[in-house]
């Protein structure tokens, strides 16, 4: 019983800690990465992107279209840099495509108004670089440009307005800003963007829907979604919940197999009890029935503790390494290292379902042999020396 516990709870927990990963990438990363974007080719930019935002709002399973100017760069500060991706957005419909202003720190994106030259810092960026809400930062392009004193990056200075915090690698290395003052430092032309982020009802259909739309338009445009940035991520993380499932299942067998040892030994020991009963009338049909009865109380049993206790785990263990984290003044999950900081937990009925009656079938299947075994004892030969 102990061990099909250990083997149907572990199997739950783990399932579920895959699962919250899972959720958290989709949420999370992909909440704050564009589903799908949409841009022109080469370097001139996007123009007439409103008809077109307007026009791509009405397909079907289009939650959100918001334009975009991208940039590469280095922030500096107090002698500190640091690489980062810069977005210029639309502080007014940045959040149709974004989870950004449900993570603020401190500040909003509302803050970020056309030639002001504020930014927007992730957490874990604004404590590299040492500057906190007020203070400014070096934005440097690498774009260089030719002057009197020869030639020179492109520079601006910027003072931070917010900070935010989505627990994930992107608060290390993404910054906001004003898509008017993007648009001037990369200098494009007034009234043209990069490109076009698309929030879609469901991301797994992104490569499809942007596609589809991409070829109803009469000029030709880039199409780019989620599986090529942040697709291997996913597919990993899907693979290794099932290869993960499988091992564990391993557990339920070998305590499948200590069923069975026990059964068989049970009836080794009872040889001379079957046979007084086979000998008062029972028949082998109501012998198999015992065992078999037997083995699947032992099984029921196990599998209930187990699935109370990889349920109770499932639903605490969050809250459980977050303690334990706290007592040891340790981080087990960085997001310097990983894509989230901390232990995330989803459980999933269905999988629990599938647990508790893979664990079932087993031991009833482990069952059978012990049960057949009793049931063939003969009377007279388990009697011949008592």
């Amino acid at each position: 019983m102990l061990g099909l516990m250990l083997g149907v709870a572990a199997l739950i927990l783990v399932l579920s800690v895959m699962n919250g990963f899972d959720r958290e990438l989709r949420q999370r990363i992909l909440g704050m990465v564009p589903h799908a974007t949409l841009g022109a080719y080469g370097d001139e930019g996007l123009e007439g992107w409103q008809e077109l935002a307007t026009e791509i709002r009405l397909e079907q399973g289009v939650a959100g279209v918001a334009p975009f100017v991208q940039a590469q760069g280095m922030l500096t500060s107090y002698g500190r840099v640091q690489g980062v991706q810069v977005n210029g957005i639309d502080p007014r419909v940045e959040n149709e495509v974004s989870i950004i202003g449900d993570h603020m720190q401190q500040g909003e994106t509302g803050l970020l108004q056309a030639g002001e030259y504020n930014i927007v810092l992730g957490e874990l960026l604004a404590r590299f670089l040492g500057v906190s809400v007020g203070d400014k930062v070096t934005l440097v392009l690498p774009e260089a440009s030719v002057s009197v004193a020869g030639v020179v990056p492109r520079m601006k200075r910027f003072t931070v307005a917010g900070l935010f915090s989505v627990g994930a690698e992107l608060d290390a290395n993404l910054a906001y800003i004003h898509i008017d003052d993007a648009a001037r430092l990369k200098r494009m032309q007034s009234g043209r963007v990069d490109g076009l982020r698309l929030k879609l009802d469901d991301l797994f259909k992104a490569p499809e829907l942007a596609r589809r739309v991409a070829m109803a338009q009469e000029r030709p445009l880039y199409v780019s979604d989620w599986t090529r940035t942040h697709g291997n991520l996913f597919q990993a993380i899907q693979m290794e919940k099932r290869m993960i499932a499988l091992l564990l299942l391993l557990i339920v067998f070998v305590a499948a197999f200590n069923i069975v040892s026990t059964l068989v030994m049970v009836v080794t020991d009872k040889r001379s009890d079957i046979a007084i009963l086979r000998t008062m009338g029972a028949t082998p049909a109501s012998i198999l029935r015992i065992f078999m009865v037997q083995g699947v109380l032992i099984g029921f049993i196990g599998t209930a503790l187990g699935v109370g206790l990889g349920v109770t785990l499932a639903l605490t263990v969050t809250d459980l390494v977050a303690w334990v984290e706290r007592m040891l003044g340790i981080q087990f999950l960085s997001s310097e290292v990983y894509f989230i900081s901390y232990l995330p937990s989803e459980l999933v009925w269905s999988d629990v379902g599938l647990i508790t009656s893979a664990a079932l079938l087993i031991s009833f299947v482990a069952t059978l042999y012990p049960a057949w075994r009793a049931s063939r004892t003969q009377p007279a030969e388990a009697l011949r020396y008592e």
